[in-house]
């Protein structure tokens, strides 16, 4: 009896595990504002390190001679040996822990500003962005990106945490000094987003998990009690059914299914579906997933779907359902960072990879470039590294696609070189506009219409031969 005691209460904890909601959030900022600190002070407060990671710890304290305290809370994170000797975060180190009310998986990203797009990979799939800023210094150049290239890939919750407050004395002016330079730049910048802004030591543990007796003055949540409360429900609006095709199973002639993972909506057997770009229309026959055949299927769930038509798809198509508005499109306004040193040159090609469809496009215009520390916008023909432009972006191809804001996975891209294959940008899709080669196609169309009329009026008109028709 007691093992299935045991068991039963196993799965009811697995089960009550598995409902819990799941909280994604991002760490940024300055280099040495306290990051990775941070969120090892996070994890320590939550008692959520093992005593074989903390022992491991403050071995690895005693012999890089990071600190003066017992232990430096930062090397949780700072996995690699070069962050190790220099002290600084390089790569995104994703972390995750879980308490009685929320699951979380944290990113830890850069500061340097060499390493913004590392920043950049980790925002892109956050709910929420922690900002750190030194108390000592306040709101910095990299403060700014940061929060320029947070609002871009649409995070709706910011918490900006003022850290190291205890080298200030928990000053209650300087705090306020710092929220108003912070609040007023995001109001410049339109960021549409709630802000929180929390006084705290990371070093320290003062309003982390635990709240300050340092800080009278402030009476919000602490950072812990403000992640496990915020709203995290999906805002978006969006919910029509999109399908990125990924991968074709053919592995026998009785069986042709189509995998990727679901982007926006549902879809049930039976549905009528049409794939864009080709606009081919079939219904839906069979949905497969780990679990075996189902009868539906919803966002984020990776399936494989038969159809009970024979029609062309391939990797990168898209399929939606009939009736659905999605369109396509080969020339894009975008909102693009450019993250490579050697800079953005105009009309040369590069690959354009958005979701699962990988095609080639050039930049026609830099329609304006954004000064991240005055938010002045100028003209330009260069984007070099870490410049944040609207540019308009012209494909060889169509594809389906949707606007950042109603949906990231459909909205955004990476540009990547065709020589070295390095990652070098990142964009969001703005809107759609014709391209130049559109424009072309439809103009060689009309040309050829003309021709063939002409070419069967005077076939059947002859006293039309020496005159001009059109």
């Amino acid at each position: 009896m007691g093992n299935i005691t045991e068991i039963n209460d196993i799965k009811a904890y697995l089960k009550e595990h598995e409902n819990k909601q799941l909280l994604r959030f991002i760490t940024c900022g300055s280099v040495d504002d306290g990051k990775s600190t941070l969120i090892g002070r996070l994890l320590h407060d939550s008692k959520v390190i093992f005593e074989d990671q903390l022992a491991s710890i403050k071995k690895d304290s005693k012999k890089s001679n990071t600190t003066e305290n017992e232990f430096d809370l930062s090397l949780l994170v700072d996995g690699l040996q070069s962050e190790r000797e220099q002290g600084i975060t390089i790569d995104v180190a994703y972390r995750y822990f879980s308490t009685p009310k929320r699951k979380f998986i944290i990113a830890d990203t850069p500061g340097h500003e060499q390493y913004t797009r590392n920043m950049a990979t980790g925002a892109s799939t956050a709910n929420l962005a922690i900002i750190l800023i030194d108390a000592r210094y306040g709101v910095q150049t990299q403060t700014r990106r940061h929060t320029f290239i947070n609002k871009l890939l649409g995070i709706k919750e910011f918490v900006i945490a003022i850290n190291k407050m205890d080298l200030v004395g928990f000053d209650q002016e300087i705090f306020n000094q710092i929220k108003d330079d912070y609040l007023n730049f995001a109001k410049e910048l339109e960021v549409d987003a709630n802000i929180t802004i929390i006084p705290l030591s990371a070093l320290n543990g003062d309003n982390i998990v635990n709240r300050s007796y340092k800080s009278p003055w402030y009476k919000g949540l602490t950072l812990m009690e403000h992640l496990e409360s915020v709203n995290i429900e999906n805002s978006d609006d969006f919910t029509q059914f999109s399908f990125p095709v990924q991968y074709v199973n053919r592995p026998n002639l009785d069986f042709r299914g189509f995998c990727g993972t679901i982007a926006s909506g549902d879809v049930q057997v039976g549905d009528k579906i049409k794939v864009l770009p080709s606009n081919k229309i079939s219904t839906i026959k069979t949905i497969l997933t780990s679990q075996g055949a189902e009868n539906s299927a919803f966002v984020n769930q990776a399936i494989t779907l038969t159809l009970n038509d024979e029609i062309d798809i391939s990797r990168g198509d898209l399929i939606v359902k009939e009736k659905s508005n999605i369109s396509c499109a080969s020339g894009f306004d975008v909102d693009i960072v450019w993250l490579n040193e050697e800079n953005l040159k105009l009309n040369r090609q590069y690959i354009i990879k958005r979701a699962t469809t990988t095609t080639l496009g050039s930049f026609s215009k830099i329609v304006y470039k954004t000064d991240v520390n005055s938010l002045e916008k100028s003209s330009s023909e260069v984007l070099n590294l870490n410049e944040i432009a609207k540019v308009k972006l012209e494909l060889e191809q169509d594809i389906a696609f949707t606007k950042y804001n109603d949906n990231k996975t459909l909205g955004s891209f990476i540009v990547i070189d065709k020589i070295s294959n390095n990652t070098v940008g990142a964009g969001m899709i703005r809107d759609s506009f014709e391209n130049k080669k559109e424009v072309e196609d439809k103009k060689r169309v009309y040309t050829a219409f003309e021709i063939e009329l002409n070419a069967l009026i005077r076939k059947h008109y002859p006293e039309w031969e020496s005159k001009e028709i059109f």
